[in-house]
């Protein structure tokens, strides 16, 4: 059966002295990609090597992350509907494929794809590492030794696109040609938890002809090649998908392998919620707390809003039934505002109602969530204004998600949490360490939920 590999979430919390600051913000519902036609030919092209880190966003698509193509004979390095690697080049129609499978959209991976025609076996002609491990591959036709491939020639290039469009986050997307590089040239494990593979710095590499460094620092030029070379073309993107999200601080996003019990819709980086069907659809984050005190915002589109909710869920609420179950507290985003608490059934009555705190207008109106896991209690903020304040959860000593919980199809919520948001943030204030970009201020003592305030606070 196939290997199902875990993310690599602890590179965020790991002690490192290289900092990765930005990633680029990838929506397939968008076309986004960044694009680049050489302006001249490699004469060898049979030996590469193509580094990126990636969150995934939208899982069980095909999406490239790095293309060559002249319109005829492309040379691929994509994600498959399986969630696989995959290496195909059309001129040779030779494929390698990882047996690993890569479906966890809360963390980041490091992949690198090692091109290296001239070696004696097909199978080591194209090798794939997943957080600085060798993926196995099967192979399916040849690649002819010192063949050469699109890759370098005098077509048009792309990065998380052409076609089949990247969903999800993309940072420190490298290209070297004329090398083929171990992925210790990109990462590291670290010493004093070797399991746990982080970033390195790679500006001192030999790029090589046409070969590229992509770091997304630059907002108003997310394709600017951080090696000196000619920018990429930006289709799709602009500054609001520069994120602080990244492999040495993974901010929570909403979470698409949560979700009951309809198939509520993810994009934006999982950051926009969407509902599809006329029934209550509940979707929790990535990230739970137990202890400390957190914050994130809320934009609820379309009207009425009462079919829309967010707050807090606990983690006995799996999913798995048609019960919010005791630990459920919500935000009931209605006409009336009302709150209720230890909700029984999305169907139907949702507990106790605690009362009018007013409306949302799905337009503007922006509601702050902090939650304080050291004593159980929730504020509630409209605009910056506290609207519910120190409103007890009464759940048992576990780890609270934010939840997010509608009901028929055009209830969207979009989330902020700081690393990239779902909605325009026009003022920009981060926590007292710095991380985090709101459009109000952060309540004092209060943290966005990532794992570099994690490894501190949670």
């Amino acid at each position: 059966m196939p290997l199902i590999l875990p993310g690599n979430v602890a590179s965020a919390t790991a002690s490192t002295t290289f900092s990765v600051a930005n990633s680029c913000r990838f929506n397939d519902g968008d076309s986004a990609d960044l694009s680049l036609t050489l302006g001249s030919s490699l004469g060898t092209r049979s030996l590469y090597t193509f580094s990126c880190w990636i969150k995934r966003g939208v899982l069980g698509t095909t999406q490239n992350l790095f293309d060559g193509t002249d319109g005829t004979y492309p040379t691929t390095f994509s994600i498959s509907s399986a969630d696989k690697l995959v290496f195909y080049d059309t001129g040779e129609n030779a494929t390698f494929t990882s047996d690993a499978v890569l479906r966890d959209s809360a963390a980041w991976y490091h992949l690198v794809c090692r091109v290296d025609t001239s070696q004696a076996s097909n199978e080591n002609r194209v090798k794939f590492y997943i957080n600085g491990v060798q993926a196995t591959t099967t192979q399916t036709n040849t690649l002819t030794q010192d063949g050469n491939i699109s890759w370098g020639k005098e077509v048009a290039h792309y990065v998380g696109g052409r076609a089949n469009y990247f969903d999800g986050y993309m940072a420190e997307v490298v290209w070297i040609t004329a090398s083929s590089l171990a992925p210790t040239s990109f990462g590291e494990f670290d010493e004093d938890s070797p399991t746990i593979w982080k970033p390195i710095d790679v500006s001192e590499l030999t790029f090589g002809t046409h070969g590229f460094y992509l770091d997304f620092e630059a907002s108003d030029n997310l394709g600017n090649d951080a090696n000196g070379g000619t920018d990429w073309t930006e289709t799709n993107l602009d500054a609001t998908d520069q994120a602080s999200d990244s492999p040495t601080n993974n901010f929570c996003t909403m979470n698409p392998l949560f979700i009951y019990p309809n198939n509520n819709t993810f994009s934006e980086g999982n950051c926009v919620v969407s509902g599809t069907a006329s029934a209550w659809q509940l979707s929790r984050g990535t990230i739970g707390v137990s202890q400390g005190k957190w914050f994130w915002e809320i934009l609820f589109v379309a009207s009425p809003n009462y079919y829309s909710q967010a707050g807090i869920v606990d983690e006995s609420t799996t999913g798995a039934s048609s019960t919010a179950e005791d630990g459920t507290t919500l935000f009931h985003n209605g006409d009336d505002g009302a709150m209720y608490r230890h909700g029984t059934d999305f169907g139907g009555t949702l507990g106790w109602d605690y009362g009018a705190y007013g409306t949302m207008d799905g337009s503007s109106d922006i509601l702050g969530v902090a939650l304080n896991a050291d004593d159980d209690q929730i504020t509630l903020y409209k605009n910056g204004a506290a609207i519910v304040s120190d409103f007890g959860l009464d759940v048992p000593a576990t780890l609270l998600f934010p939840l997010a919980s509608q009901h028929g199809s055009g209830r969207v919520s979009k989330y902020n949490f700081g690393g990239c948001s779902g909605f325009t943030v026009s003022s920009g204030n981060a926590d007292a360490d710095g991380y985090g970009n709101f459009e109000y201020a952060v309540p004092s003592g209060y943290y966005a939920l990532c794992t570099k305030n994690l490894a501190e606070y949670g």
